[in-house]
């Protein structure tokens, strides 16, 4: 057995891992560590309150933090494959007869363009790319009213929120740029967190989250929702195992989309 490490090594040392795999449990550290789970639960809880990682059920995760806002061309181009086939299971969650509400974002955009020719649905959306994706198709599109975001590619603001008050959906499919045990669902701007809200608020059934493996452990400005709000995560192969299970352990259902 080797030297044991003073509290401030072993933190160091899963510091290290968690950049390295940005998620960690308990039990793994204590066996590499030669120290009881018990310490190592001390040390994430020390490591939590500085900020450094974010503890889970048996675990921790890298807390990072993202705090500008890409623009909506680089999105395109962050995960294309990935997106592309989460979109194509999000949209076989879609029924003959749905209203579903989808916020902007490339991901959701990718969930218009799968939805099957000549199925009898109707999509209310910010997302301006969503009125490219719906010609020939026999959708019946909504485009919320409101201010223009060019950065993001959709609207927003007042005569957004007003139009969203007076309709309900069946189904909503948002996409975040965060999901955090301890802080749930987040979004870079604050006039997206409350369009995602109020989408939530007016669905009488299933809410459904997108988001690529990179989103998890990811802490954007605002919150859109716990995890007990939302039912169902579409994500990619890449998203960790011992991600999925956490979220189970919360009660939220997760898709993995195949390459």
């Amino acid at each position: 057995m080797g030297k044991r490490l003073i509290p401030a090594q072993r933190r160091v040392r899963i510091r290290g891992l968690l950049e390295t795999n940005r998620i960690v449990t308990g039990s793994e550290l204590s066996e590499l560590l030669c120290v009881s789970e018990a310490t190592i639960r001390r040390d994430l809880e020390d490591m939590e309150n500085e900020g450094i990682l974010e503890r889970t059920h048996g675990g921790a995760i890298l807390s990072q933090r993202m705090k500008d806002e890409p623009d909506y061309s680089v999105k395109v181009l962050a995960h294309p494959e990935e997106k592309s086939s989460i979109g194509a299971l999000a949209a076989s969650l879609i029924e003959e007869g749905d209203i579903i509400f989808a916020n902007s974002g490339t991901t959701c955009a990718q969930i218009i363009r799968h939805i099957p020719k000549g199925l009898n649905v109707t999509v209310i959306t910010s997302n301006l790319g969503a009125a490219l994706e719906v010609r020939e198709r026999g959708i019946e599109l909504i485009l919320l009213g409101g201010t223009v975001y060019p950065r993001s590619n959709s609207v927003g603001g007042r005569f957004a929120i007003e139009t969203l008050r007076q309709v309900y959906a069946n189904k909503t499919f948002a996409g975040v740029d965060g999901i955090s045990p301890k802080h749930g669902f987040t979004v870079l701007s604050g006039s997206e967190a409350e369009i995602i809200r109020m989408m939530i608020e007016r669905t009488r059934g299933s809410v459904v989250v997108v988001a690529d493996h990179s989103k998890w452990g990811v802490v954007s400005d605002f919150e859109v929702a716990r995890l007990d709000q939302i039912h169902t995560l579409v994500t990619d192969a890449g998203f960790d195992p011992r991600a999925s299970a956490e979220l189970a352990a919360r009660n939220v259902r997760v898709l993995i989309a195949d390459a």
